[in-house]
């Protein structure tokens, strides 16, 4: 059954993102979008043309705030996400990337132990500098009850970009060094995790609220290698934020875990569960839930696609997720042809499910 369409919206509920990832059911639940920033929304086209190249964006403190706050202006969503590239990492580190227009990433491929000798993790600080003075204008621009996401890519995700020089289909490069050369492919690892940590820690000073892993090539994995390539270098991750004394709550994103999810969360310690567009809603109501807040699982497209599928799409993830610490999301990032209004729609239907 459709949700009434003259139900008034309701406001998001005062720090529901926070109280949700620790472990209280909202009614409504919050409400964030991966990629929220982007370029379906015509005012970050706008800023990113001032801004020169991507790259340029992502480094310029004033403007990178103002396209994370963009979305929050525009839809009011529970929670901004900081404006950033996972790639930020291995640049910093001394990895040469650039953005072919139309394409995406390209980066001088690492592929053996005299390129990973070239990269240091003392090289990155002024460039995480630049990220947290950007984490900084947000906060300052927020409104107190919305959160701020920070975040980075995970180990294997951004070691799949170093390696190949690119996004792949299979991430081939990577999966063949891991396998013929394990301890070489995990000083790689190794070493994002310990730039990861710095990064993420800085985020945290500068007034991240909370974080977010994505991993987003991790169902490319078998069990055994994702035992060692996702659910490790992530536990690492969370050790070494707790080392430092950063309890922030952390939400991981294994994008095709399948099965493998719920190792992934005892394994690691995340607060949050992102799961994908092809998780199953009764498995994340029956199996996953008792063991995190869960965060998803729209598909994209089906965002762009709109109409009455897409709300008895999100009728049916609200029933499955009803009475549990939930936040609405996609599956993936949000796509640029997602037309605005929709998203608005979905915020609305959301924010309607009150019962009242």
């Amino acid at each position: 059954m459709g949700i009434s369409r003259q139900a008034p919206a309701r406001a998001p509920q005062q720090g529901a993102f926070l109280a949700s990832l620790a472990g209280k059911a909202h009614v409504p639940p919050p409400i964030w979008l991966m990629r929220q920033a982007g370029r379906y929304l015509p005012e970050y086209r706008e800023t990113r043309a001032r801004a020169g190249s991507f790259l340029d964006l992502c480094y310029n403190p004033e403007l990178a705030a103002e396209v994370t706050l963009q979305p929050i202006r525009r839809f009011g969503f529970d929670a901004a996400i900081l404006f950033s590239d996972i790639l930020v990492v291995p640049h910093a580190l001394g990895q040469k990337l650039w953005f072919e227009e139309g394409e995406g990433p390209r980066l001088e491929p690492v592929a053996d132990a005299a390129a990973l000798a070239r990269l240091s993790v003392d090289a990155a600080v002024p460039r995480f500098d630049l990220v947290a003075e950007t984490v900084s204008r947000v906060r300052a621009g927020l409104p107190s009850s919305t959160a701020l996401i920070g975040f980075c890519g995970a180990p294997w995700t951004v070691a799949t970009y170093m390696v190949a020089g690119r996004g792949s289909q299979d991430q081939a490069a990577a999966r063949l060094w891991a396998y013929r050369d394990p301890a070489g492919f995990a000083a790689l690892v190794d070493l994002v995790v310990e730039a990861s940590i710095d990064y993420l820690a800085r985020q945290v000073a500068a007034g991240a609220d909370c974080l977010q892993i994505f991993d987003s090539w991790s169902g490319s994995l078998a069990e055994p290698e994702f035992e060692r390539w996702v659910i490790e270098p992530t536990k690492a991750i969370l050790a070494g934020l707790k080392a430092r004394g950063i309890a922030v709550p952390v939400i991981g994103f294994p994008r095709g875990a399948g099965l493998l999810a719920a190792r992934y969360v005892r394994a690691t310690g995340v607060a949050g569960l992102g799961c994908d567009t092809a998780m199953p809603l009764d498995v994340m109501a029956r199996d996953l839930s008792p063991l995190a807040t869960l965060q998803g699982n729209l598909d994209p497209l089906l965002l762009v696609s709109g109409g009455e599928a897409l709300d008895r799409r999100i009728d049916q993830i609200l029933a499955a997720m009803a009475g549990r610490p939930f936040i609405f999301n996609l599956g993936h990032g949000i796509v640029p042809e997602t037309p605005p209004d929709h998203v608005a729609r979905l915020v609305a239907l959301v924010r309607r499910t009150s019962g009242a």
